[in-house]
């Protein structure tokens, strides 16, 4: 297949394969056979967050437990994973909280880091366990780490419009080169931002669109999902028009780079838009319109979500317009009380009668 014909998917597919074929070389021999027996049920990329974790792991042993203090990482054999008791696993636990990487860098982890990590670890002893190539697993002696539940922050409706009417006239008191750099994006970035919010599409659902993926006729997206599957999101007069104004002036005025061609969203180098940008462009215009919300393009789905459940009241809908493969995850974050309710508490008992 040529370069130029693969789909952004594909190349990323690519890429991270080679990718995590580099970082397993960082680990010791045996842990291939871990990574090849999850490749059916795990993504790429889950791999590579996962080969990471594990090289802490035995990055910790070796500077922190005296029977590895001589080790180098391809010294550890299978055998050594039972060696261990669940006071080391703990001690694990307890230094991933705040460490000091390869890079010297200092790293710290939030509960939703340390819970990954040590997921990471269980699902590693437990293929060697469940394959009987150890005969004890620590790490079920060790409890997980707690996740509390943080307030799901999204935008307000007023604050959409607010955010969309500023992308929209926010340079119109701009002058000179900041204009024209303005000018240059204002039509792209509206676009994206209106089609994360009329569709509640990930990030990385978005910047893989190529142009052949939009539909007008049945004003349709053809995205695809986590784990490969595609899957048609529909949208309304408002992404069309601002997909539309998009396409048909900034996008036809611009002659993209080789193998960009197909790309719908481009970087001002002409190049397919990458996630990093659109999480930067999206961080930018937030924090004019809402400074004390942290928003991401994930808190744009959220919002997108939150919306399409009080309109229908369909958590079934909403599950799979947002590609969620278990509606639990739906329900976690959109079925729980609403806030209007919950803000009808603040006047409902009185301390003292007036």
């Amino acid at each position: 297949m040529d370069a130029e014909r693969k789909t952004y998917h594909e190349q990323l597919y690519i890429d991270n394969t080679l990718r995590l074929r580099e970082i397993l070389k960082t680990l010791p021999p045996f842990a291939k056979d871990y990574f090849r027996a999850i490749e059916p049920k795990t993504s790429a990329k889950t791999r590579i967050s996962y080969a990471y974790d594990i090289r802490v792991f035995f990055h910790f042993l070796i500077e922190n437990n005296p029977l590895y203090r001589h080790y180098t990482i391809d010294l550890f054999t299978v055998q050594d994973l039972e060696r261990l008791e669940p006071v080391d696993i703990e001690e694990y636990q307890e230094y991933l909280k705040v460490y000091t990487n390869s890079e010297e860098k200092q790293i710290t982890n939030t509960e939703k880091g340390l819970f990954r990590k040590m997921s990471a670890l269980r699902s590693f002893y437990g293929y060697y366990y469940k394959h009987q190539m150890i005969s004890k697993n620590p790490t079920l002696f060790v409890d997980m780490p707690k996740i509390h539940d943080k307030a799901i922050i999204r935008l307000d409706t007023d604050e959409v419009a607010t955010l969309l009417d500023y992308v929209e006239h926010g340079g119109d008191t701009l002058t000179g080169q900041r204009k024209v750099y303005y000018e240059k994006n204002k039509n792209r970035d509206l676009a994206i931002l209106t089609l994360l919010l009329g569709t509640g599409i990930r990030v990385s659902e978005c910047v893989g669109l190529d142009i052949q993926d939009v539909d007008f006729k049945n004003n349709g997206v053809k995205v695809t999902r986590k784990g490969g599957n595609e899957m048609v999101v529909y949208f309304g007069e408002e992404v069309e028009n601002a997909l539309k104004t998009y396409i048909y002036t900034t996008r036809k005025a611009v002659t993209p780079l080789p193998g960009h061609e197909n790309a719908l969203f481009l970087s001002t180098q002409r190049k397919r838009i990458g996630v990093q940008a659109v999480e930067n462009m999206v961080k930018k215009y937030a924090r004019e319109i809402t400074p004390n919300k942290k928003i991401t393009p994930h808190k744009l789905r959220s919002t997108y979500g939150t919306a399409l459940y009080k309109e229908t009241g369909d958590i079934y809908l909403v599950a799979d317009v947002l590609g969620h493969k278990d509606v639990n995850t739906t329900k976690k974050h959109y079925a729980a009380i609403d806030e209007n309710r919950r803000r009808q508490a603040a006047g409902a008992v009185k301390l003292r009668e007036p």
